[in-house]
């Protein structure tokens, strides 16, 4: 994606996440802030104000520009910025752009080419068109909690922000399809991401179930995956994750045990009845697996090719051998924060390969080089400067340039 610039005008995770992977792949990525900066930028610790470690997860690769868009000469160069971009990314709500003068026509007028890609809570479409709309929300709108529930007793939130990043993923897949698509008729087009249709299609692929047929074959809820023995089974000392499902894998475990009958049992006979009988399934896999040692049954299941891995924590995971030989984790100095844990790129490519070019920028670390580049002339950004329409955080001269860092994926 290099040579493709985009205007990034989101924060937090959906939206910074989207627009990471863009950069990721070589894109321009510009991202514009309020004097006050992503709220993300002030979750968990920080050596620095506003470089917290979620933020500096979700913007590398990014160069950021402050502009105050309540003020005149603000909003009239972030549209000096669109004016020349390929993409215009966003997770305002529809009406909030409206109210700036930045909804689709008016966009489009100033740049016919531009992708313009909304990513927000719900469709325009529907009576929730311009609710606010938050992870843990849309996970309650999608029946996530209740399905945790049906299995725990208790409905809970999954611990992760699932639905800002599978979004986020959608974006991605959006923007680079549209692109495509604009190279073969030269238009730019709107699209639309929102997050309660997209999660809604995510979480009912697998939970539609018996829904899916009229009349009903069975309620809603794949029961797979709502066993209530589906989960990190307990050794002697420890725990492990198996999964024991298809025929081969099924046949393979009871030829380890010496279990010919339960290859004879009615019940698990094949890949549907085991379905049907889920939880007498897991049952007897999670009783067996409490007999031996973790490393017994890693050892075990290994030879008679069923899949198994042990169950690590946040904190394992960083010391995983697999990642540490495809060098996922690596510690680098950034220029303001010092040495730091990042995470490399996960895709491999073997011609056009993605890249980190650049740590994650100080809250309007590149406003002066952007405007430069937009045209602005000296005076015109001093009083822009001046008069709060354009803000820079005044970085040290080192983080103040466009770090040209290279590291391999």
């Amino acid at each position: 994606m290099a040579g493709v610039r985009i205007i990034d005008l989101t924060s937090v995770v959906m939206g910074p996440f989207a627009s990471q992977i863009l950069a990721d792949l070589g894109a321009d990525v510009i991202k514009v802030e309020s004097p006050e900066g992503d709220t993300v930028r002030n979750i968990g610790p920080s050596r620095s104000k506003g470089m917290g470690p979620m933020y500096l997860a979700l913007n590398r690769n990014k160069r950021s520009i402050v502009l105050d868009l309540r003020q005149p000469d603000g909003l009239q160069a972030l549209k000096r910025l669109i004016a020349d971009a390929d993409v215009l990314l966003f997770n305002l709500r529809p009406g909030s752009m409206a109210r700036l003068g930045l909804g689709y026509d008016e966009v489009a007028a100033l740049n016919p080419r531009i992708i313009y890609c909304g990513a927000y809570g719900f469709g325009e479409g529907g009576r929730y068109a311009g609710k606010p709309a938050l992870d843990d929300l849309i996970q309650g709108a999608v029946s996530l909690p209740s399905l945790v529930g049906r299995v725990t007793g208790e409905p809970r939130y999954l611990p992760t922000n699932i639905c800002d990043r599978t979004t986020g993923l959608t974006a991605v897949y959006a923007v680079t399809s549209a692109l495509y698509a604009r190279e073969r008729s030269g238009r730019g087009q709107a699209i639309e991401v929102p997050m309660f249709e997209t999660m809604a299609q995510f979480v009912l692929s697998d939970h539609m179930y018996g829904q899916t047929f009229d009349p009903p074959l069975a309620d809603a809820g794949y029961v797979r995956l709502l066993a209530k023995d589906r989960r990190p089974c307990k050794t002697r000392d420890g725990y492990i994750c198996v999964l024991i499902y298809i025929d081969k894998h099924w046949k393979n475990f009871c030829d380890m045990l010496g279990r010919q009958d339960m290859l004879t049992d009615p019940r698990f006979a094949s890949m549907a009845d085991r379905t049907r009988n889920v939880d007498a399934l897991y049952a007897f896999v999670t009783e067996t697996i409490a007999t031996r040692t973790t490393a017994d049954w890693m050892d075990a299941l290994a030879r008679a090719d069923i899949p198994v891995t042990p169950l690590h924590t946040p904190a394992s995971l960083m010391d995983d051998p697999h990642l540490a030989d495809v060098g996922f984790f690596e510690w680098v100095e950034h220029p303001s924060e010092g040495r730091i844990r990042r995470m490399n790129i996960p895709t491999t490519w073997s011609d056009t390969p993605p890249s980190i070019r650049c740590h994650a920028p100080l809250l309007g670390e590149n406003t002066l080089e952007v405007l430069e580049e937009a045209g602005y002339a000296p005076v015109e950004i001093e009083r822009m400067l001046t008069s709060g329409a354009a803000c820079t955080q005044g970085a040290p001269a080192e983080a103040r340039r466009h770090n040209t860092e290279s590291a391999a994926p």
